[in-house]
């Protein structure tokens, strides 16, 4: 009787957030699975969320190597972001405010005076409506919708936005994210947050992963990891990553505990370019990054503490690395940086694709 309590309580609370946070309609949160060949990949539509990334490692053993929990309701409870969809706007903005076309706005602060991922109830803690769905064949593919009411947190103007995850061939995943603006000028900044360990989820930290990073400029933050608006190069630092190294290898040199800094991505500015690059040599697992948008995230998870996961499994810092590609950091405050403002009748779109292969 109080299993039957309990379920029916959380069946109350996951409708009434779909209702309270603006869904169209009254969604119910489930597990949604696509598999091709030996890649299989969860996904709920609470946060339109990553849930597993399960492929072989170099002895043929399969393996999950992205950080989660085993129920809804974990996810439910979750403080960090495990991978979801943060929105509208990731990353964070500076004394939670900003002005648009001549107007303030105010918005929810969650991290001191500042509002990082959305606010108080961002994209991560809302039903997403399950659009599509094909579990299997040549483009096995789910897509999550969610419509985002004027006013939800302080950002201007009614949204409406879809996630696409679809498996390729030869072991990629691409993620589509897309936006239109209904009736006002807003900043729009999706954020696809998984937590990747190549080693499996519950293989220890990632300290020993080799990473790559396209990109020869940073962007500087201050105590409150905001950024202080210079683009400044990562030449003679321990953020240059232009050439592959470990990830414990120079972190006693940042000012800093671990990397949670955006990156500057090279290459021309909305197309699709190579952004990272991650080898763990125990699995032998690969993972390639390509994006469109100008910055990516590089977090080595040093706030992760003592979160219980997958199996029981508990998640400390450096448990798990971020690539989280971007706007700007605070775009809406630093006129110098790419603008993140999205106009009715121009749409967002923000493109990811994850390559995995093995290497010996």
């Amino acid at each position: 009787m109080a299993k039957l309590s309990f379920f029916l309580l959380s069946v109350l609370i996951i409708v009434a957030s779909a209702i309270v946070n603006g869904s169209a309609t009254s969604e119910t949160v489930g597990i949604y699975e696509l598999k091709k060949g030996k890649m299989s990949v969860k996904f709920t539509n609470w946060g339109a969320t990553i849930v597993s990334v399960i492929l072989p490692d170099k002895y043929g053993k399969l393996g999950d190597i992205a950080l989660g929990y085993d129920s809804v309701k974990e996810y439910m409870n979750d403080t960090s972001y495990i991978g979801s969809i943060a929105g509208r706007v990731g990353n964070r903005i500076s004394g939670a405010q900003f002005t648009l076309n001549g107007v303030h706005y105010k918005l929810a602060p969650n991290e001191g005076n500042n509002t990082l991922h959305g606010g108080i109830v961002g994209f991560s803690d809302v039903v997403w409506k399950v659009n599509k769905y094909k579990k299997d064949g040549d483009a096995p593919s789910i897509e999550f919708a969610y419509h985002s009411y004027d006013g939800e947190e302080g950002f201007p103007g009614a949204l409406k936005v879809t996630v696409a995850y679809t498996l390729k061939p030869d072991n990629m995943l691409s993620v589509k994210m897309k936006a239109k603006a209904l009736n006002k000028a807003t900043p729009v900044n999706l954020i696809q947050h998984t937590y990747w360990n190549l080693g499996n989820h519950n293989s220890g930290d990632i300290l020993s992963e080799q990473v790559q990073i396209f990109a020869s400029h940073y962007t500087p933050v201050d105590s409150q990891a905001i950024p202080t608006g210079e683009i400044v190069s990562v030449k003679g630092t321990p953020y240059d990553f232009l050439k592959p190294h470990i990830v414990g290898s120079r972190i006693n040199k940042l000012l800093t505990t671990g990397y949670n800094i955006n990156y500057v991505i090279d290459g021309i500015p909305g197309k699709l370019k190579k952004t990272a690059v991650v080898k763990d040599y125990k699995s032998g697992r690969v993972m390639e990054l390509f994006t469109n948008q100008p910055g990516v995230q590089f977090y080595s998870a040093k706030f992760l503490k003592d979160v219980r996961g997958k199996g029981g499994y508990v998640y400390q810092p450096f448990g798990a690395l971020c690539l989280e590609t971007q706007a700007f950091p605070d775009a809406v405050n630093h006129p110098n940086f790419p603008s993140s403002i999205v106009y009715p009748g121009k749409d967002y779109k923000h493109v990811m694709v994850f390559k995995f292969s093995i290497s010996s």
